[in-house]
């Protein structure tokens, strides 16, 4: 009797045991430790203490994947170069600016944004020479700008409608006047295979209980171009690019690109972008968002040229919203999690 009281209670140990060290192993995760590492590094102000919600949690555990995989392919293309180009500044979590990333992920993640969402914000580290440590400037996607728009705009629309409007398509803008109360459109598209090259685009704000309040803007195929970024790649946009061949211009070469996915994007951003920021609506969250959005733009420019200057161009600001055609040069697909060096 008293043997068998024995196994059954070695066994029920072992399994209690093996519960323990699984609860363990999840809490001690990765993903969990850089949750701890954020609210460690958070500058609570003295006595305040860092609350986070279930859904920020998470969303800074996403944080942490999408920036492992982003260290990891920095990293790859960084010993890709010839010795000549290459940074020593490896692309590991021990050289990552902790304490302005754990602020920023604070802030993003109470705003709403998920960084494994496509295009809502993407992650882009770049070396301070001043500190010798990779600070992580984000990039909000259309989405984000969306999201940004919605939850801090004054007086923003319910929702909105973007489209480009091709050579064979059948458009007319209705304004508003004196005999007609709600500005609005008229849209049809006459060949849905063959629409012809795109000739311009257009954005519709609507207010459902408001309709009055209405608002048609649009962009001709000169509008959209300006706004396409300075450093703006072939790859994405088409045209001509150098042509590389063992470190060494051989030429040029023409690119097809995805001209007509980046200008419906570009028509989203300066959809969204219009918006004006309600004041009253400001928070210490937006503040950090529209600070970083002013320091990433020198940054930016500053990662293309080390980057790129021996190898294919990043299109500033709008690579992370056609990652899924493999053809970034920033490639934020995430692999396999392996143990940061916290």
């Amino acid at each position: 009797m008293e043997t068998k009281q024995t196994e059954g209670t070695k066994k029920t140990t072992a399994i209690a045991i093996a519960k323990k060290s699984e609860i363990e192993t999840v809490k001690d995760s990765p993903a969990d430790r850089f949750t701890a590492k954020v609210m460690l590094e958070f500058p609570n102000g003295g006595s305040k203490k860092l609350q986070l919600t279930t859904l920020q949690k998470k969303l800074i555990n996403n944080y942490f994947i999408k920036l492992d995989g982003v260290l990891k392919d920095g990293e790859v293309k960084r010993l890709a170069k010839t010795e000549q180009y290459r940074d020593a500044l490896e692309f590991k979590w021990q050289n990552v600016n902790m304490n302005k990333l754990a602020q920023d992920v604070v802030a993003y993640s109470e705003i709403g944004l998920d960084p494994l969402q496509p295009n809502h914000i993407n992650p882009i580290p770049y070396k301070n020479s001043k500190t010798n440590k990779f600070d992580i400037t984000f990039i909000p996607g259309y989405d984000g700008i969306e999201i940004k728009a919605k939850k801090y705009g004054l007086d923003a629309p319910d929702t909105a409608i973007i489209e480009l409007v091709y050579t064979t398509d059948d458009f007319k803008a209705v304004k508003k006047d004196k005999d007609n109360p709600v500005e609005t459109y008229k849209f049809n598209i006459t060949d849905e295979f063959d629409r012809g090259e795109v000739k311009g685009g257009f954005y519709y704000h609507i207010y459902k209980n408001n309709p009055e309040k209405n608002k048609l803007v649009l962009l001709s195929k000169k509008d959209i171009e300006k706004r396409k970024p300075t450093y703006a790649s072939a790859e994405f946009w088409g045209g001509e690019k150098d042509k590389w061949e063992n470190g060494k211009r051989v030429g040029k070469e023409n690119i097809d690109g995805w001209y007509d996915e980046m200008a419906w994007k570009t028509v989203k951003r300066a959809c969204w972008g219009s918006i004006n920021i309600d004041p009253e609506k400001i928070d210490d969250n937006l503040q950090r968002l529209l600070q970083n959005d002013i320091e990433s733009v020198s940054n930016r420019v500053n990662k293309d040229v080390d980057d790129n200057a021996n190898d294919e161009i990043i299109d500033m600001g709008l690579a992370e919203e056609v990652e899924t055609k493999k053809i970034s040069s920033v490639n934020t697909t995430t692999g396999e999690i392996t143990e940061p060096g916290f």
